[in-house]
């Protein structure tokens, strides 16, 4: 299985720039024959969460019709990140398309401290089955939480794949326990993380891949958008900019 994960710079607050930008990124994973591709935490607004309650929609906004059309006629599923609306509830989300199914939306459960003023948390626990691999999606802070983990491993997965926002000072932390998730669970884990500015913080970027060793076999670089791409059967590694 190809899984790709983008590293990019998002736009604040503005959705429509973020999509294009996203489409562009899967059409180069689109050449390149990957099954899946999966963007940072709330990609498509950016890590803003003071506006969240303005942009949140839904996994039918008609706005991302084309992600749908691409992951029908090229048989990807794409993960993109943005918040939703349900009630008067707003969630930090993973819109999940795949092709020729009904939108799947993943929304983050364990929230870290700061977001509980703006967010609130989901009870929907994920994996999704591929032909050769069972993939848990994780939102961030999600990745430091016990029970998050203890399901994946339940479920039997064997890819841990995190959509994340972190920052220079907090990077390396993550980097670490991505490594002892992917070394104690026998999973490989991803991370796909923004560069840039967003939400305040200065985003480290380093989006990176691990073996079910723990071992780092991938990482884009800390300033420029990206994709890196890997074959879990063939253990290729591609890297496009």
């Amino acid at each position: 299985m190809r899984i790709g994960i983008v590293q990019v710079k998002p736009v604040k607050g503005d959705i429509e720039h973020n999509i294009k930008n996203h489409k562009e990124w899967i059409s180069k994973g689109i050449e390149k024959d990957v099954d899946l591709i999966v963007f940072p935490e709330l990609s498509l607004t950016g890590y803003e969460p003071e506006l969240a309650e303005e942009l949140a929609t839904n996994q039918d906004d008609k706005r991302f019709n084309d992600l749908q059309t691409l992951s029908d006629c090229n048989g990807i599923t794409i993960a993109v990140g943005l918040p939703t609306r349900e009630g008067k509830d707003v969630f930090v989300s993973m819109i999940i398309f795949q092709p020729e199914k009904k939108r799947t939306t993943y929304s983050k459960q364990y929230l870290f401290p700061t977001e509980t003023s703006f967010f609130t948390a989901a009870k929907n626990p994920l994996t999704l089955n591929f032909e050769t691999e069972v993939v848990a999606p994780a939102i961030c802070y999600e990745l430091s939480n016990k029970e998050h983990v203890e399901y994946a491993v339940k479920n039997n997965a064997s890819i841990y794949l995190a959509s994340v926002l972190n920052s220079i000072g907090g990077v390396d932390a993550d980097l670490e326990k991505l490594s002892d998730i992917a070394q104690n669970h026998n999973m490989t884990a991803f991370m796909a993380n923004y560069v840039g500015q967003s939400g305040g913080y200065d985003c480290a970027g380093k989006s990176s891949i691990w073996n079910n060793k723990g071992e780092l076999i991938g990482q884009l670089d800390g300033l420029n958008e990206g994709l890196l791409i890997y074959d879990t059967s063939t253990e290729e590694m591609i890297h496009l900019d």
